[in-house]
């Protein structure tokens, strides 16, 4: 841990052998010197993921080299190397963040976490040049607001700084070359690096949208529990801006999800190991496979839709093997031997009345009786009310939330 003295306003630091003027009090006067943070000495991580995928994702962190994986409230923790914490972050579909402990602590005021967090060397994560960001949440704690705790800890930081170099990183909530969390529940705080600069949901190939588009890491759970082959023609008829298309192709590529993003904040770590990172990346350049055109392809009754959907594919799909079409469904002739995935219009997204929905529905139901024999349909029920709209019998339900919305997957298997 980091040694505490009491100096003079000026002391000498024992690594850069620079002069320094502290403006602090004599309580947090202290030496500044290397430490072991918690991630380097446990190997122990914690991935932020939506409660009802968490299943879902321990199991592809696993595949991905995570061990001692155990679930947890909103996320799991898990041990990696180097090269693994690496990995999960460019190639997890499914996975929000990943947080690298520094320093957990006994937090009862706002003035003690101030003082513990002026003790770490934040100059081992960035400098004044750089930008950076706190996110706080706060639950059954002293210190009630996390804006508030995201302030002391950002004062914190930034004293920091001004007392060694005498100039000030910049915050910057929207890009910032490191992203901060701090978590206080019940009067025990966390301190966290976010490995990965932001939410990995953001996949980079959203350039347009329509309206209530699904969540990416939502679209890649709902693909892993249809049990998609990888094979079998998949077509979306309602493909809206195009998600669950992008989805189905990186995982039919084996692209890594993380492709688009620039940066990562391991990066930004201490301990950050180019070479590995290097490793990383060509290995997984040098698994990604060419799918057939067709494999993946997709419709919409909306110009605007197809439009958005065709410019977020291009992104990545350089060879335009991703099929989009303006088209409304009920003119398709048939779907038949297709893996039909998809998120039809629900209250949120056509402002029907409920019994045009409920006519909307049986409609489809019948479309997917009467042209898309031999086929598999797995849909998501933004609104599971219209689920018994549909006539189909089902071979299973499963819970999917997306937006504050109870929706359901819904697999049938059409004859």
């Amino acid at each position: 841990m980091l040694l505490r003295s009491h100096f003079p306003p000026k002391y000498t630091n024992c690594e850069t052998k620079r002069q320094f003027t502290w403006p602090f009090t004599t309580e947090v006067r202290l030496m500044f010197v290397h430490t072991m943070y918690i991630y380097q000495k446990t190997n122990r991580y914690f991935a932020q993921v939506a409660d009802d995928i968490k299943e879902i994702a321990a199991a592809e962190i696993q595949d991905l080299g995570a061990t001692e994986v155990r679930l947890a409230y909103r996320g799991l923790y898990f041990e990696a190397s180097p090269d693994v914490l690496y990995c999960l972050n460019l190639r997890s579909a499914l996975v929000h963040r990943i947080l690298a402990p520094l320093l957990t602590f006994d937090c009862h005021s706002d003035r003690y976490l101030y003082k513990t967090a002026a003790k770490i060397q934040w100059s081992d994560f960035l400098t004044p040049d750089h930008t950076f960001a706190v996110f706080a949440t706060v639950s059954n704690s002293t210190i009630r607001h996390s804006k508030f705790a995201a302030l002391r800890l950002k004062d914190a930081i930034v004293d920091y700084f001004r007392a060694t170099t005498g100039k000030r990183p910049s915050i910057e909530t929207q890009s910032p070359d490191l992203w901060i969390n701090l978590r206080i529940h019940n009067n025990r705080a966390t301190l966290s690096i976010d490995t990965s600069s932001g939410s990995l949901h953001r996949r980079r190939y959203r350039l347009q949208t329509v309206e209530a588009p699904m969540i990416e890491t939502l679209a890649a759970a709902i693909l892993k529990a249809a049990e998609w082959d990888c094979h079998q023609p998949l077509y979306d008829p309602f493909c809206g801006s195009g998600t669950l298309l992008c989805e189905a192709y990186l995982q039919a590529t084996q692209t890594p999800p993380g492709m688009l993003r620039s940066h990562f904040g391991f990066e930004r770590l201490p301990d950050f190991d180019l070479r590995q990172w290097e490793q990383v990346k060509q290995a997984c350049s040098q698994n990604t496979i060419t799918i057939s055109k067709n494999l993946v392809a997709g419709s919409d009754i909306s110009k605007t839709a197809v439009a958005a959907a065709r410019r977020n594919a291009n992104t990545f799909d350089q060879h335009g093997n991703i099929t989009i079409h303006q088209r409304d469904i009920f003119q398709i002739d048939k779907l038949e031997q297709k893996f039909i995935l998809c998120n039809p219009p629900y209250g949120v997204r056509l402002k029907n009345s409920q019994e045009d929905l409920a006519t909307f529905y049986k409609r489809l139901g019948d479309f997917l009786k009467q042209r898309c024999r031999g086929s598999t349909a797995c849909i998501y029920f933004g609104d599971r009310q219209y689920i018994k709209h549909i006539g189909l019998r089902s071979s299973w339900k499963k819970p999917f939330s997306n937006g504050g919305l109870d929706g359901r997957l819904v697999k049938y298997v059409l004859y």
